[in-house]
């Protein structure tokens, strides 16, 4: 899957704003209240969806079902100006139901169409990079005999799923994914 810089940028933003809801101060796990709080203020919120896509996005965090991966992985690698809106897309995505009366909300706004489609890409890259780390390690046995592959997990030092998404690991999800993104053969953003 190749990304636009437009995605590529959005991505660590999403993720980052995804990891602030997830734990208050004390480390207990909020994200459904923090969720819930920001899907009631998103009549407010839909002001920002030019400035910052990726605070408005995570209202919609767990709301797409993807039906047609190729048509999404196909949006993710096109540029700001080149995004289908929403309603050429429905096809390849749908929503659940409790995510339907948020997107009508969004849909009424001049760009909401286009930011529905990037909210969409945005959820899917999260989505799957919960999944990535394990697909990239499969794929990297089945490529590389056991000798270069045993040098290069020494290298590598991978996260995995579960280690990414644990808000007390030391290590974050941005280097989980700058380390499958490298595996995919993409440079790494230093």
């Amino acid at each position: 899957m190749k990304l636009s810089p437009y995605f590529h940028d959005l991505r660590s933003a999403y993720q980052a704003e995804l990891d602030d809801l997830v734990s208050d101060s004390e480390g207990n796990d909020v994200l459904r209240k923090r969720l819930a709080e920001k899907r009631n203020e998103i009549a407010f919120l839909v002001q920002m969806m030019e400035l910052a896509p990726e605070m408005v996005a995570v209202v919609f965090h767990r709301g797409f079902r993807f039906t047609k991966p190729a048509a999404v992985e196909h949006l993710l690698g096109l540029s700001v100006d080149d995004l289908p809106d929403w309603h050429s897309l429905t096809h390849a995505i749908g929503l659940e139901p409790w995510a339907m009366s948020l997107a009508q909300t969004v849909l009424r706004e001049p760009q909401g169409a286009r930011f529905m489609a990037v909210a969409a890409g945005l959820e899917y890259l999260q989505q799957h990079a919960r999944m990535a780390p394990a697909a990239a390690a499969h794929a990297e046995g089945d490529a590389e005999d056991g000798e270069d592959a045993a040098e290069h997990d020494d290298d590598y030092n991978a996260l995995s799923a579960d280690d990414a998404a644990d808000p007390k690991n030391s290590r974050s999800r941005e280097e989980a994914s700058s380390n499958w993104l490298a595996d995919a053969g993409f440079d790494r953003k230093e």
